[in-house]
């Protein structure tokens, strides 16, 4: 399983960016995705998850109403689309998924529940 990240930048306080993330070994319809994300000086946080066959997103507060998880799945492809950022967004940002949420209805954005981690893409928002 490789996960692969990009579309991470320089972006000005209020802007948008558009975070992808493409799957090979992994039918990612059939999978759980986490978003996750780790600033300077800090712990690896969990923001977002969006279960197996699109049947739930879970976003954390801070990011809520602002951050999108969605799939193109001719791609194997899951987007995390980020509007109204904000300079505490500033991090480098890593989607993952396990073969343990197979078919799963659920999700959860807790580290330990993911084996499979993309290298991250860095996403500064500064003015």
């Amino acid at each position: 399983v490789q996960l692969v990240e990009s579309g991470g930048g320089l972006v000005q306080p209020g802007g948008s960016l558009s975070l992808s993330c493409a799957a090979s070994g992994v039918i990612f319809y059939y999978y759980a995705i986490g978003w996750f994300r780790q600033a300077p000086g800090k712990e690896r946080e969990g923001i977002a998850c969006g279960s197996s066959k699109d049947a739930s997103t879970v976003y954390t507060e801070s990011v809520k109403g602002r951050f999108t998880i969605s799939r193109d799945n001719t791609k194997n492809t899951v987007y995390l689309q980020m509007n109204s950022l904000k300079p505490e967004d500033t991090a480098v940002y890593y989607c993952a998924t396990d073969f343990r949420t197979y078919n799963s209805r659920t999700c959860n954005y807790v580290a330990a529940g993911y084996d499979y981690w993309g290298q991250g893409t860095q996403v500064t928002v500064s003015s």
